[in-house]
């Protein structure tokens, strides 16, 4: 499985939300670093709504995502979504059963918490329990249970474009990923893979909280035999949650934006959040894109507040 049928000449990135609520500013960061960047380049920009869970994603987040999109002035040279690749996931996981990689693990969630012990993203690390559990007779689509993928043992060393090389043993320290959920649906580790891959995606801008899952994709592009992107993981917008700090999504998002900023009020003051402006001014993201650098982008997560009509940044 490869990407050798893609042009090559051109730098090629994608904007993956997933399509399980509104935009919230986090997002609306996300996706705007990404258009800058590659932009900036002049590469090819694909947007990709992620919409394979079936508990958590709706088909009116999909339209909600890309009319706000649009909304903000970002615009796409491909869009794609998830549900509608289900057959490239298919073969993708005929590459890894004939690999020997796919095994049925029968761990609950609960089980794999009762354990205990954190994984670098922060939820419960799998200790491999069921990995040498085989295949049933019929292969992987007899499984009645979740399917992982067995990583090998080894460390994973990511030179992130941001300045710090991410580093992890991803089969122990994040645990073997899933690769068909319990419920039938792909898991996200295996659908992202494929997806950059088969798009030829070679470079990756994102929010620094998926930075662990990136060893792990590491392994797997390699098993499915693509080239590796390079990665970029920017800064967070953060909230205070109970006195703790947790992401901005959960208090505001773009049905509570809208009826206060125009796109342009908008755009300037997530530019003026991340170091592109000195100040909060009306600004497109075209407008942003002649003078964009990283090196005027800050690095250090940032404490947003929404006070029922305006956002503003501490500090």
């Amino acid at each position: 499985m490869n990407s050798s049928t893609l042009p090559a000449t051109k730098t090629r990135s994608r904007f993956a939300p997933s399509t399980t609520g509104p935009a919230h500013p986090g997002t609306l960061l996300a996706a705007l670093l990404a258009w800058l960047d590659i932009r900036s380049r002049g590469g090819h920009l694909l947007l990709r709504l992620e919409d394979l869970d079936p508990e958590r994603c709706q088909p009116q987040w999909h339209d909600h995502m890309l009319q706000d999109l649009q909304w903000l002035g970002l615009d796409w040279d491909e869009i794609q979504r998830q549900t509608e690749r289900v057959e490239a996931y298919s073969d993708a996981m005929e590459h890894l059963a004939a690999q020997g990689r796919l095994y049925p693990c029968t761990c609950s969630r609960s089980e794999i918490k009762r354990l205990g012990v954190r994984a670098p993203d922060g939820g419960w690390r799998y200790p491999n329990t069921c990995r040498n559990a085989p295949l049933p007779a019929g292969g992987w689509r007899a499984a009645t249970t979740p399917l992982r993928i067995r990583l090998e043992d080894e460390d994973v060393v990511v030179d992130d474009e941001s300045g710090t090389p991410i580093t992890q043993n991803p089969a122990l320290e994040m645990g073997d990923p899933v690769a068909l959920r319990r419920d039938g649906a792909f898991a996200y580790n295996l659908a992202a893979v494929v997806d950059d891959g088969l798009a030829g995606v070679n470079r990756i801008v994102r929010g620094r909280d998926l930075a662990p899952s990136t060893p792990t994709h590491w392994q797997v592009q390699a098993l499915l035999g693509y080239p590796h992107p390079t990665y970029r993981h920017h800064l967070l917008f953060l909230e205070k949650n109970a006195q703790k700090l947790a992401k901005l999504h959960g208090s505001v998002g773009t049905p509570e934006l809208r009826p206060h900023y125009s796109p342009k009020q908008l755009c300037g003051f997530l530019a003026y959040a991340v170091g592109l402006l000195s100040a909060p001014e009306e600004v497109s993201p075209a407008e942003l894109l002649p003078a964009f650098d990283w090196s005027r982008v800050v690095k250090e997560d940032i404490l947003i507040q929404w006070d029922g009509t305006q956002l503003s940044k501490e500090g």
